[in-house]
């Protein structure tokens, strides 16, 4: 064992590896912000460009529980240093890339590092923290991811419009390469951690109640992915908006998303995840559908933005929480599933956007999202009608 490193305090620990989770959202997620800039150079579509974030959805779903498997043995500081020098190759590789091909390769490197960090810095933040603290502490270490929404994705669409979309990864490099610093000397080194294998991930995925649970994740995100990905393409011909356009309403989105975050739990402790996962999905049905009938007032947009986003990110807390109930002792690797069952979503939503755009056009992307929350919400009422007995109390 590695001698030890001074030991951060705990507060500063969790802020570390949300700075860390921030960088990660930006880099995942950025891409979003830069679809119209980056399709016009690279001489491909919107729609097509919006393919990497597919990639990257579908390469993190596939390699994050690979990873953290089979890296269950090394120190914990280490695969976390390793894991952001990934996202910061990936960034590098992906402000030289000369073609898609070479971008599509990027993404998969920037998922592996990504699909590394987040799982095991929860582990190793709920490793340092009493039991009774943890659910605050973790809220704490995702909180990045959620604030990337906020100022991560349009500053990177801002600067991807004013200066150009490589200099939207160069940013992205410059604040990962600190972090990796930050982790090698600050991390404490010779953690103990219970180390998990590929077995462990095997008897969650043979539990068929379980992951049809899960998966709920991966039908709810998918349905807001099919509008979300092609938002900016879809406000630069429906609305005649440019930079600060597409820049305002992604950050009206993620205020919203901030708030969802606040809210989903407030709502998960008072109605119970079942009535809130419930409503959250009719919320869905009843918003996104509107995104076709733009163009609207700038006003009303942005509070559409908002409501959208508000809704859509409440729904964690109580995802969370039932699958907490359902697992037991196996939790966090449910829990680890479940993070990747946000990108299988993600993949799966901006895929059928694409297709949508292809065969109807982008206008008729609100009213694809809306079936596909109306399909998320047959797929809530089937699992918890197969839930094991007892994980699923009655809606009276």
């Amino acid at each position: 064992m590695m001698p030890q490193d001074p030991v951060m305090p705990p507060q500063l620990l969790v802020s570390l590896f949300s700075l860390g989770n921030f960088v990660i959202g930006v880099a995942g997620f950025a891409i979003i912000g830069l679809l119209e800039p980056l399709g016009a150079e690279m001489g491909t579509s919107a729609a097509s460009a919006g393919q990497l974030l597919t990639v990257y959805a579908i390469s993190y779903a596939l390699l994050s529980p690979l990873l953290v498997s089979l890296s269950g043995q090394i120190g914990r500081r280490r695969v976390l240093a390793a894991a952001i020098a990934l996202v910061a190759l990936a960034a590098a590789v992906s402000a030289l890339a000369p073609n898609m091909a070479v971008l599509n390769s990027a993404r998969i490197i920037a998922a592996a590092g990504a699909g590394l960090f987040t799982p095991i810095a929860a582990a190793v933040a709920a490793s340092l923290t009493p039991e009774a603290n943890r659910a605050k502490v973790l809220a704490a270490v995702f909180f990045g991811l959620t604030l990337s929404q906020v100022l991560g994705v349009p500053a990177g669409s801002w600067i991807a419009y004013t200066f150009g979309w490589r200099w939207t990864f160069w940013l992205i490099f410059a604040m990962a390469l600190p972090l990796i610093w930050l982790i090698w000397t600050r991390v404490p080194a010779g953690l103990r951690f219970q180390p998990v294998s590929l077995k462990d991930l095997g008897q969650i995925i043979v539990k068929g109640r379980m992951m049809l649970a899960i998966m709920f994740t991966a039908s709810f995100l998918g349905s807001i992915y099919v509008l979300y990905t092609y938002i900016a393409p879809l406000l630069s011909e429906t609305m005649g908006y440019g930079r600060d356009g597409i820049s305002l309403m992604l950050l009206m989105f993620g205020l919203g998303a901030v708030g969802g975050n606040i809210m989903g739990g407030y709502l998960a402790d008072r109605l119970g995840w079942q009535r809130t996962l419930v409503g959250l999905c009719i919320s869905q049905i009843i918003l996104m559908p509107v995104f076709s009938t733009l163009p609207l007032t700038t006003f009303l947009l942005a509070l559409l933005s908002f409501s959208w986003a508000l809704f859509g990110w409440a729904f964690m807390a109580g995802q969370q929480m039932r699958l907490i109930t359902m697992a037991g002792a196996q939790a966090p690797v449910v829990l680890a599933l479940n993070a990747a069952s946000i990108y299988i979503g993600a993949a799966i939503g901006s895929a059928i956007g694409g297709l949508v755009i292809a065969g109807f056009g982008i206008s008729a992307l609100g009213l694809a999202a809306g079936l596909a929350a109306c399909g998320a919400l047959m797929h809530l009422l089937l699992s918890m009608r197969f839930a094991p007995q007892g994980a699923v109390a009655p809606l009276t």
